[in-house]
C-alpha cells in the first residue's frame, strides 16, 4: 500500500533529502516501517545500509558526521535498539560529533502502560545528546526535523535524539521543507584578536593547541601556515591528529594517552598557550595536571564553539566562543612582530625522536609496522581506530598528513573503528581505508563484516591480537602485581582468517613483522572486504609500557 504524499513520516525523509543527507545507516524495525517505506522512494538520493547491530550502526553515524561535518543519520527500533545504539550518541557527545538519532516509539496512545519496549528517551538521553525529543504533533514533523539539524551543527556540535511514534507517522506531516538548514557560526571580533596579538607578541614559550570539530581544509590550512610562519609550536588535541600534517616543521605532536614526556614538559613550561576547539579535558591535559589553575588565568587563551567549555574547569586569561574554523582564520591574520623557530624546531626534533620505531619482545614490532603504514599510505588514506593500548601504536607512530583522515573516539569507545572504516569506505570508495583493531575491540562490532561484504565496502582492518583484553591487563599487573593476580582480561580468540572467509571476505594471517608489508599489500588489492590478522605479544601492549620494562 503506497502512503499518502504528505504523511509525517515523507515530511521527515523530504527534510533529510533537502539537507543533503545521502545515507542512512540502520537496523530496520516495525516502529518506524512508515520512514522506512518513505526511503524507499528515494533510493536514488539516499543510499540506506541495513547494519547487523544497533551499535555498528550508530558508530558509522557518528564516523560519517566527524568525517564530512554533516549530521550522521541513524535509524534503529525501540527499546533494545535504541539503548544498543546510546554508544554511538554517547561517542558523538564526547567526540562533539554532528550526528541524528531516530527511534521508532510506541504508540502515543499507549504512552505510559509499560508498553512492549516503551521507554522514554527523553529521560535515557537526556544527558547524553544535545536534545532528546519526541515527535508528538504530526503537523511539527519538518519543524522537529530542522531543529534536529540545527542543534547538531550550532555551537559545540554533538548528538540529538528524536523518538517516532509509530501511530503518527501515517498522520498528515504539516507543511513541506523550504530550503536546508544553514546553521548559525560565531566568529571573533577584531578587539580579541588584536588582544591575542598583543599578548602573543610577549610571550616567549607560546604553545598553540588545536583540537575539536567541524574544521575545514581552508582553516586547518590557513592556521598552519600562520603557525609555521611564524615558528610558533603547535600540538593537537587527543585523537585529533589530522588536524594539520604532523610532517610541518613547528609540529610538537599530540597530547593523548602516553604523551611525549617531552612535549608535555613543554605544555607545562608555556607561557601562553592558544587552545582553539579543544576542551581540554581529562585526556589531553594528561589526568588534568598537564594545566595549573592559578597559572591559566595568566597563560591560557581558550576559544571553543560551546561556550560551557570556557571556564568550565581551567580560568583562561582571554576566552571566546567562536566557530574553530572562523577563529582560525582570523588569527592567522595575525602578525605578532615575531618569531619562536627555534623553539618550533626544538619541539619537532623531539616529536621525531619520540615517533622513531621502538624494540619490542615479540616477533611482531608495532612501532615498524604502524611507521610502514605511514610510508606505503598516500596522505588521502583514512585511519580508524577503537578503544585499547593497541592504539598508542597508531597515534604515536603513525604521520597523518592530512584533515579528515582520522577518525577515533575521544570517548575510548571500544568496537568503534571498524564500523567507523566502513561509513568511510562507503563515503569514499577510492580511498584506502584502514581500521587498525585491538582483538577484543574488534569483536565488539565486528559481525559488521557482513555488512562490508553486502554492500561491497571494501575496508582493511588490521587485528592486533594478543589474546588479552590489554589496557586492563597492564593496569591489573601495575596497581595489583603478583602472578596469580590477573582475572578477566584472557582471550579466547578465532581464527579470524577463517572468520573473515566465512563472510566472503579476504583474510590473511601475519606473525612477523617482516611479512607485514606484504600482508597489508595483499590485503589492500583483495578487492573485497580485507582482514590482516595480526599476532603480536602480550609483553608488548604498549609502547611505554615496552620501553619502562613494565612486564609481567
Amino acid at each position: 500500500m503506497t502512503q499518502p504524499a504528505n504523511t509525517a513520516a515523507r515530511r521527515l525523509v523530504e527534510t533529510l533529502v533537502i539537507n543533503g543527507v545521502d545515507r542512512v545507516f540502520c537496523v530496520p524495525g516495525e516502529s518506524y516501517l512508515a520512514v522506512l517505506d518513505a526511503l524507499a522512494d528515494v533510493r536514488d538520493q539516499i543510499q540506506v545500509i541495513a547494519c547487523r547491530h544497533e551499535a555498528g550502526a550508530a558508530n558509522m553515524a557518528e564516523a560519517y558526521g566527524k568525517l564530512t561535518g554533516k549530521p550522521g543519520v541513524c535509524m534503529v527500533t525501540r527499546g533494545p535498539g535504541a539503548t544498543h545504539a546510546s554508544i554511538g550518541v554517547h561517542t558523538a557527545h564526547q567526540d562533539s560529533t554532528p550526528m541524528i538519532l531516530f527511534v521508532g516509539q510506541i504508540a502515543l496512545t499507549d504512552r505510559g502502560r509499560g508498553a512492549f519496549q516503551e521507554v522514554d528517551y527523553r529521560e535515557v538521553f537526556g544527558g547524553l545528546a544535545k536534545w532528546s525529543t519526541e515527535l508528538e504533533s504530526p503537523s511539527r514533523t519538518v519543524e522537529v526535523v530542522e531543529r534536529a539539524f540545527a542543534t547538531a551543527l550550532q555551537g559545540r556540535m554533538g548528538p540529538v535524539v528524536v523518538a517516532l511514534p509509530e501511530d503518527i507517522l501515517h498522520d498528515d506531516g504539516g507543511p513541506a521543507p523550504v530550503r536546508p538548514v544553514v546553521p548559525a557560526k560565531a566568529a571573533l571580533d577584531a578587539a580579541f584578536v588584536e588582544q591575542v596579538r598583543e599578548r602573543l607578541s610577549k610571550a616567549e614559550r607560546p604553545l598553540l593547541v588545536l583540537g575539536g570539530s567541524g574544521w575545514t581544509d581552508e582553516a586547518a590550512g590557513a592556521i598552519g601556515d600562520w603557525a609555521e610562519r611564524i615558528g610558533l609550536p603547535v600540538s593537537l588535541s587527543f585523537r585529533r591528529k589530522d588536524i594539520l600534517s604532523n610532517d610541518r616543521p613547528n609540529y610538537a605532536g599530540d597530547l593523548g594517552l602516553g604523551c611525549n614526556p617531552k612535549l608535555t614538559a613543554r605544555a607545562k613550561a608555556a607561557d601562553l598557550i592558544i587552545a582553539i576547539g579543544a576542551r581540554l579535558g581529562e585526556n589531553p591535559t594528561q589526568g588534568y595536571t598537564l594545566l595549573d589553575r592559578t597559572k591559566t588565568a595568566e597563560t591560557l587563551i581558550h576559544i571553543h564553539p560551546g561556550a560551557e567549555e570556557l571556564g568550565r574547569v581551567w580560568a583562561p586569561l582571554l576566552s571566546a566562543t567562536a566557530d574553530n574554523s572562523l577563529a582560525a582564520l582570523a588569527l592567522a591574520s595575525i602578525d605578532p612582530g615575531r618569531n619562536w623557530k627555534a623553539e618550533a624546531d626544538q619541539a619537532h626534533a623531539d616529536y621525531q625522536a619520540f615517533s622513531t620505531p621502538v624494540s619490542v619482545t615479540g616477533a611482531v614490532n608495532m612501532s615498524e609496522c604502524m611507521a610502514h603504514l605511514g610510508e606505503i599510505l598516500p596522505p588521502t588514506a583514512i585511519v580508524t581506530n577503537g578503544a585499547g593500548n593497541f592504539a598508542a601504536w597508531l597515534h604515536r607512530f603513525y604521520r597523518h598528513r592530512a584533515c579528515r583522515t582520522q577518525l577515533a573516539p575521544t570517548s575510548g569507545a571500544m568496537g568503534y573503528g571498524y564500523p567507523a572504516a566502513l561509513a568511510a569506505k562507503s563515503v569514499h570508495p577510492d580511498a584506502d581505508v584502514i581500521c587498525i583493531a585491538g582483538d577484543g575491540d574488534y569483536l565488539m562490532t565486528g559481525q559488521e563484516i557482513a555488512t562490508a561484504v553486502q554492500y561491497g565496502i571494501n575496508a582493511v582492518v588490521v587485528i592486533v591480537d594478543n589474546g588479552t583484553y590489554g589496557t586492563i591487563r597492564m593496569h591489573q599487573e601495575t596497581h595489583y602485581p603478583g602472578a596469580q593476580r590477573v582475572i578477566a582480561t584472557d582471550l579466547k580468540n578465532p581464527d579470524f582468517v577463517k572468520y573473515a572467509e566465512a563472510f566472503g571476505a579476504f583474510g590473511i594471517r601475519c606473525e612477523r613483522t617482516e611479512d607485514f608489508p606484504a600482508a597489508l599489500e595483499a590485503a589492500r588489492n583483495a578487492g573485497r572486504p580485507a582482514v590482516v590478522h595480526l599476532i603480536t605479544s602480550a609483553e608488548d601492549i604498549a609502547p611505554l609500557r615496552t620501553i619502562t620494562g613494565l612486564r609481567s
